[in-house]
C-alpha cells in the first residue's frame, strides 16, 4: 500500500455540499425523499459526475444507478456506494458520503494515472431510507433478489404515490436488469450516525455486523365518546392503548441483552382535544444483533398487544413493514479495513451497525464489510448531522485503499 495515495478532501467537501444544495430545506437540512423532484436532481447531478469522470452508466428497473470504471482484466468488479435519498429533515452525510466517496476514489485514482485488475463501481440505490416507500433498503433488496421487482413498483407511498409510476415520472425507471452486475465485493464508507467512535475518541469503525431489524405498524379500534361525560372504567380508548404499548416496547427493550426499541409514529383519531380516541395507529421498531433475542422482542410485544386488547375491550390488528435478520459482514473485509486504517495511521475499532444500510443486502451475494467515520455527538437524521472533515478524509482514504487491496489483490 502507497500511503502517500490519498484522496482529496476539498474536491470531496465541494461534492457533499453542492448536493447537500438539492432539496435544501430553509430551516436548515436537506429533504430529498426517494423519487421525489429533489430526488430526481439529486441523481442528475450525480449522474453527471460520474459521466464526467468517464464511468460506464447504467439504470436499471427499480432506479438502482451503477457507474463502472473498466478494469485490466475485466471480471467481477469491486463496488461500493450507497444512497442519495433523506428521510423529511436530514442532514449532509448520511447515504450521500458512500456515493461521493466512491466517485473520490474514482477520480483519485484518475488522476495518479492507476489502472486496477478488477473494475471498479459505485451503486446509488434506490430509497434506502424508507421515509416515502416501505421497506427501507427497497432498491438494494431488489438488487439482490430478495424482493420481486413487481411487488416493489406496485408499493404506495405514505403520499398514496406508486413507487413504478414515480420512477417513470422522475426518468429513472432503467432498462437494465436489477442484479446486472454482481460485485466480486462490496465496501460502504457511511458515518456512524451513533456516538461510539467520537466517544471513544477513533478514527475508523471496521464494521463486523448489523443488527436484525422488524417494523410493525400497529392499529388499535375502539370507540370514540366525549372525554367529559366518560367514566374512565367504561371507555374503550384507543390513545391509551396506544401509549401504554408504547411504554411496554420500553420495558421490552431493557429486558433483553442489546435489544432497543421505538415508537416512531403515532396517529389518533378523530384527534380532537375532547373526543376519547376510536382509532390508533402506530411503528413499533425492534433491533438486535441475536435473531432469536429479536424474535423474542416480537413475541413479547405481541403478548403486549393481546393484553391491552383483552384489558381495555379494544381490536388490535398489525402488519409486518420490514424484517430482516441480523447479518454477519465478511471477517476478511473487517480485518482489511483494520489493517488498512493502521497502515495509514488512523486509530480503529470493530464495530456493530445499529442502523440498516444497503450493505446488508448486498452481503447476501458477495464478501461485504463497512468503514465507519464519527458522528459529531452521534446525531444523524437531523439537520445538525456533521463529521468534521479530517475524518471524512479519514473514512475515504481507507475506502480508496481497501478498494485498491480488493480490486488487485
Amino acid at each position: 500500500m502507497s500511503a502517500n495515495l490519498r484522496i482529496d478532501i476539498d474536491r470531496l467537501m465541494r461534492r457533499l455540499r453542492r448536493l447537500g444544495e438539492v432539496g435544501a430545506r430553509p430551516e436548515g437540512g436537506v429533504s430529498r425523499l426517494a423519487l421525489s423532484d429533489a430526488d430526481k436532481q439529486g441523481r442528475d447531478l450525480v449522474v453527471g459526475w460520474m459521466r464526467e469522470l468517464g464511468l460506464a452508466v447504467a439504470i436499471d428497473a427499480i432506479g438502482n444507478i451503477v457507474a463502472v470504471r473498466p478494469g485490466r482484466g475485466g471480471g467481477a468488479p469491486v463496488m461500493t456506494g450507497s444512497h442519495i435519498d433523506t428521510v423529511r429533515a436530514g442532514g449532509l452525510y448520511d447515504g450521500n458520503l458512500g456515493v461521493l466517496g466512491g466517485l473520490e476514489v474514482v477520480e483519485t485514482l484518475n488522476a495518479a494515472g492507476i489502472e486496477t485488475a478488477r473494475p471498479l463501481a459505485v451503486a446509488v440505490f434506490t430509497n434506502e431510507e424508507g421515509a416515502r416507500f416501505a421497506p427501507d433498503m427497497l432498491g438494494s433488496l431488489v438488487y439482490v433478489g430478495g424482493l420481486g421487482l413487481d411487488e416493489a413498483l406496485a408499493t404506495t407511498a405514505i403520499d398514496g404515490a406508486r413507487l413504478g409510476e414515480e420512477l417513470t415520472r422522475i426518468g429513472y425507471a432503467g432498462e437494465a436488469t436489477p442484479g446486472w452486475l454482481l460485485p466480486h465485493a462490496f465496501v460502504e464508507l457511511h458515518i456512524e450516525q451513533g456516538p461510539v467512535l467520537e466517544a471513544d475518541g477513533i478514527t475508523i469503525g471496521a464494521v463486523e455486523n448489523l443488527q436484525g431489524i422488524s417494523w410493525q405498524e400497529v392499529a388499535i379500534a375502539g370507540t370514540a365518546n366525549h372525554a367529559g361525560t366518560t367514566p374512565m372504567r367504561l371507555r374503550h380508548d384507543a390513545g391509551y392503548a396506544a401509549a401504554w404499548v408504547a411504554t411496554r416496547v420500553r420495558e421490552i427493550a431493557q429486558a433483553l441483552p442489546e435489544q432497543v426499541g421505538t415508537v416512531g409514529v403515532i396517529k389518533l383519531e378523530p384527534e380532537l382535544i375532547n373526543v376519547i380516541a376510536a382509532k390508533a395507529t402506530f411503528t413499533v421498531d425492534l433491533r438486535n444483533t441475536d435473531e432469536e433475542r429479536l424474535k423474542r422482542a416480537e413475541r413479547m410485544l405481541q403478548q403486549a398487544l393481546d393484553e391491552i386488547a383483552r384489558s381495555e375491550g379494544v381490536t388490535v390488528s398489525s402488519r409486518v413493514l420490514a424484517r430482516f435478520e441480523p447479518v454477519r459482514f465478511d471477517a476478511g473485509i473487517a480485518k482489511l479495513i483494520e489493517d488498512t486504517a493502521a497502515g495509514l495511521g488512523y486509530s480503529s475499532r470493530r464495530m456493530t451497525s445499529g442502523a440498516g444500510h444497503d450493505a446488508q443486502m448486498l452481503a447476501r451475494v458477495c464478501p461485504t464489510a463497512m468503514i465507519f467515520t464519527p458522528s459529531v455527538a452521534g446525531i444523524s437524521h437531523n439537520p445538525r448531522e456533521h463529521t468534521e472533515p479530517a475524518d471524512l478524509e479519514a473514512g475515504a482514504n481507507v475506502l480508496l485503499h481497501t478498494m485498491l487491496e480488493l480490486a488487485n489483490g
